[in-house]
């Protein structure tokens, strides 16, 4: 029975694997392949691009401004994360169902608390900035509730998840006592699962410092703002002086957040709390500073958000989104309808485009990137020049996913004429290092014994790779593509901001022309593909396994 599972499984990997591959094939057909992709300098201009990348401006100027920069992004991602870590505990535990009595109200309460943080984290963070700005004007507030809502939906629904899967012998013990629902809450549910809570907003923080630079680009400084104003000057050297800073700031919280995971696991096998009280004062240090940053030398006011001015223009911007004195509102007209299905058809293109290149770019990359491989412990053979490939190509990983799809799309369009593909370019390349960073870590985690029973009957590097890795790797390789999927979908409207085209491009042009139904309508058409990439995305996962 069992023999025949697994028979029955790999068929259906590979019937998906030759699916994507032909879906991924017709999207290509999407774009006319021809000289007038490129702008008529755009050769030119991305040499210019690539000699900034080599030679950086270093001058004293750049640096204090990259320096200062560089915290103001990471003071609104500390902001942010502040308020996400907040909201996420509270409609998490009430979406996990554990404070309610009865099997109806458990119901109702996970529905309808999912519904919310499937809602609020399905919209873009840079949306989320575009709608506050337009809402309540140019205020800090408006990048740090852009980032505190979909991120605090991710964590919400992670929490929730987390609530469900632990064990019930604790928490019937527990019951036993007579404790209250919160006393189980938080001496049984809570100390549970605290460090996988910990372990996975450090994650999450690690990605908010990029979409805290994206916040940057409404206006209100940071490392993006400096990108922007660089490359609106056509400094391409000042271009990638501030990016190096962005990278530099996501390698320390990288290293950071490594150090918390060393000192949580530490402390499952320890079974203490002690060793992350440094992290922790860190921590709270760090949030402290930001929130004094942005209240004091920001001069951010959140009780002016409040102001009769501000509720005035709130209740117009949203009063107009849902067609308030609107006698033909855009959601609800055809011709509108079909203009805006056309876009989301050319928005899910682009994002197989993305995938599709990202994949190809990771699967040519990932064998030299395991560290298994350079050191020969995997494959039981060792070459000199492995160590410089893994080093190359890990560092080429970390460089690729560390610069935001928004600041990839903003050079590149520099290069291409607007349309899906430098889009799809600027996609792929933030995502090909993830991509190439988490299967290569598959490979790390393999068992090495078949891979060097091949090796010693052998069998060559590509043998061992199509007839040993590959087989074996494939069912993860497949789910971490379809979940990349999913998330360059969530992605896409923002690079068409810059003119790449998709429903992003015709988003910015409808805020720029205060057309609120037509932002409404855009906004349900992504929201359709979000759904349809989820249902696509787990549907497919479950056949892989």
């Amino acid at each position: 029975m069992l023999r025949q599972v697994s028979v029955v499984g790999r068929y259906n990997r590979l019937i998906l694997t030759l699916l994507l591959t032909a879906i991924f094939v017709w999207s290509l057909f999407s774009i006319h392949w021809n000289s007038d992709l490129f702008h008529a300098g755009g050769i030119p201009t991305m040499l210019q691009i690539v000699e900034g990348l080599i030679r950086p401006d270093l001058s004293t100027e750049v640096l204090m401004k990259g320096l200062e920069a560089a915290w103001i992004t990471l003071a609104y991602a500390v902001a942010g994360m502040s308020l996400a870590v907040i909201y996420a505990l509270i409609v998490g535990i009430l979406a996990s169902g554990t404070l309610t009595t009865n099997r109806v109200s458990r119901l109702i309460s996970k529905v309808f608390f999912r519904g919310i943080l499937g809602f609020t984290r399905s919209i873009h963070e840079l949306i989320w900035a575009w709608l506050f700005v337009a809402a309540v004007g140019l205020s800090p507030y408006a990048a740090i509730f852009a980032l505190a809502i979909p991120y605090g939906g991710i964590l919400g629904r992670i929490f929730a998840d987390m609530l469900n899967d632990v064990a019930q012998e604790p928490i019937t013990a527990l019951k036993s006592t007579g404790a209250s629902k919160l006393q189980i809450l938080f001496y049984g549910y809570l100390p549970l699962i605290w460090a996988d809570m910990i372990s996975y907003t450090m994650y999450r923080f690690e990605c908010a410092i990029r979409s805290s630079a994206i916040m940057s680009f409404i206006g209100l400084g940071g490392l993006g703002y400096q990108i922007q104003l660089s490359l609106a000057d056509l400094n391409y050297d000042q271009v990638w002086s501030y990016v190096y800073f962005l990278i530099a700031l996501v390698l320390l919280v990288d290293i950071w957040s490594n150090f918390v995971r060393k000192g949580l696991t530490e402390q499952k096998r320890r079974k203490g709390f002690s060793t992350g009280w440094r992290s922790s004062l860190f921590a709270l240090l760090l949030i402290i500073c930001s929130w004094v940053f942005i209240t004091v030398s920001e001069h951010a006011n959140l009780f002016e958000l409040l102001s009769d001015k501000n509720i005035q223009y709130a209740k117009k911007f949203f009063g107009g989104l849902i067609g308030v004195n609107e006698k033909h509102p855009a959601f609800l007209d055809g011709g509108s309808w079909s203009a805006a299905l056309k876009l989301t058809l050319e928005t899910l293109e682009m994002s197989l485009i993305a995938i599709g290149f990202a994949t190809i770019a990771a699967f040519l990359t990932v064998i030299p990137a395991a560290r298994n491989i350079a050191n020969g412990s995997l494959t039981s053979s060792k070459r000199w020049y492995s160590w410089v490939l893994y080093g190359f190509v890990r560092l080429t990983y970390i460089f690729s996913r560390s610069v935001p799809e928004l600041v990839w799309a903003m050079m590149i369009i520099f290069i291409f004429k607007p349309g899906i593909l430098p889009g799809a370019i600027a996609l792929a390349l933030h995502n090909f290092g993830i991509l190439g960073k988490l299967w290569a870590e598959v490979i790390e985690d393999m068992d090495p014994r078949p891979i060097r029973n091949l090796a010693s009957a052998g069998a060559s590097n590509i043998q061992i790779f199509f007839y040993g890795i590959l087989p074996t790797v494939m069912p993860r390789f497949l789910t971490y593509i379809l979940y990349r999927w999913e998330v360059i979908m969530r992605t896409t409207i923002v690079v068409g901001f810059v003119g790449a085209g998709g429903l992003g491009m015709e988003f910015k042009l409808a805020m720029s022309y205060f057309q609120y139904t037509e932002i409404t309508l855009l906004l349900l058409c992504y929201m359709i593909l979000v759904v349809i990439a989820d249902f696509a995305s787990e549907s497919t996962r479950k056949a892989v396994k």
